[in-house]
């Protein structure tokens, strides 16, 4: 198993890089898209609000291969390896999402993507197949010593989602008024269809594993929209949708003992196991939806270790990146989060070997 930070577009800068090498990580996990309105002084995920995160990037500007081997080749020279690109720019596939009308031409430009990370050597890219994306969470002082992390307070948001906007973002201010309209889930699921028939045989070619992270939360429905992975057993029914080895996931522990059925330990057992899992989250919290916190890596209802050694047992040899952690009160919130977590990480896996 190896060690990784998952970092923001914003922050990928030799600063960041030499922080995580002095951390003991070895590999990183990226974004090229932030989610908080590039708001520069914050490093960590957002709770949303009725217009989201901020603007979606250029829908015709996708990322070159040129732009990919740089920021690699960049991430190298600090002697970091780089695992993955975490989720696509909204502005890139709404129309996939969304079933509208240009979904065959956004296709065809993210085939050219995974094209694209495959010939720059990135091994994995994760995506989250979902409307609502990441939505309905409060933030508070919720972990150990009122640092401020965020979790759900009992309810869900219900607001529609305006036109113009997927994934918490706005990827056009020229849509008419009104909201997306309401499908079912069996709908949601016939256009992750479409995407998996389609993506799958291109990042077979090109080498590259797509990681599908679960719901975050793992509710049924957020913003009057579906959820495709609220529970455990449903990471299978994608699995078996279209049998590929490049067909993984994103193993986010948070979000998996989240969910109000299953056994994050079984479940963790079951994926590994099948050797389904590209890279993990490896974050704690306590409660379930839509009562829970996030919460330091040592003190929540998940057992850390117990989970390593199921990975150690099922040969997992991926990647274990923190993600998001609570905010320590000093004058590098994140960066102090980020550390204790990695030290804590470290320790375990010493300790299981």
């Amino acid at each position: 198993m190896k060690l990784g930070f998952g970092l923001y577009r914003h922050m990928l800068n030799e600063a960041n890089y030499k922080f995580a090498k002095q951390c003991g990580a070895t590999h990183l996990v990226i974004h090229l898209v932030d989610y908080f309105g590039h708001n520069k002084d914050k490093a960590d995920q957002p709770i949303g609000g009725e217009r989201g995160w901020g603007k979606a990037g250029n829908p015709n500007e996708m990322w070159t291969l040129d732009e990919l081997k740089t920021i690699k080749k960049e991430i190298n020279d600090q002697g970091l390896e780089l695992e993955a690109i975490e989720n696509f720019d909204p502005a890139h596939w709404y129309d996939i999402l969304l079933d509208g009308p240009q979904k065959e031409a956004q296709m065809e430009n993210l085939k050219q993507l995974i094209r694209n990370v495959g010939k720059a050597g990135i091994p994995t890219f994760g995506y989250n197949f979902s409307l609502a994306g990441v939505a309905s969470r409060s933030q508070g002082p919720y972990a150990r010593g009122e640092a401020v992390s965020v979790g759900m307070d009992g309810t869900v948001d219900e607001t529609p989602i305006p036109k113009g906007m997927v994934w918490n973002m706005v990827y056009s201010e020229n849509e008419p008024e009104g909201t997306l309209p309401k499908i079912d889930h069996d709908e949601l699921w016939r256009r992750l269809q479409y995407f998996l028939s389609e993506i799958i045989p291109v990042a077979e070619e090109a080498g590259v594993k797509m990681a599908a992270h679960p719901d975050d939360p793992p509710m049924p429905y957020v913003r009057n929209t579906p959820r495709l992975v609220y529970q455990p057993e449903m990471y299978q029914k994608l699995i078996d949708m279209q049998p590929s080895p490049s067909n993984n996931l994103e193993f986010c522990l948070g979000s998996i003992a989240e969910m109000t059925e299953g056994d994050v330990y079984e479940a963790t057992d079951n994926y590994s196991k099948q050797g389904k899992i590209s890279y993990i989250h490896f974050r704690n919290i306590i409660g379930k939806v839509p009562n829970y916190k996030e919460v330091f890596v040592d003190e929540g209802d998940i057992d850390m270790f117990r989970i390593l050694k199921i990975l150690k047992k099922n040969n997992f040899e991926g990647v274990l990146i923190p993600d998001h952690t609570p905010q320590m009160t000093c004058d590098a919130p994140w960066h102090a989060g980020m550390a204790y977590a990695m030290g804590y990480m470290k320790a375990a896996l010493a300790l299981l070997e």
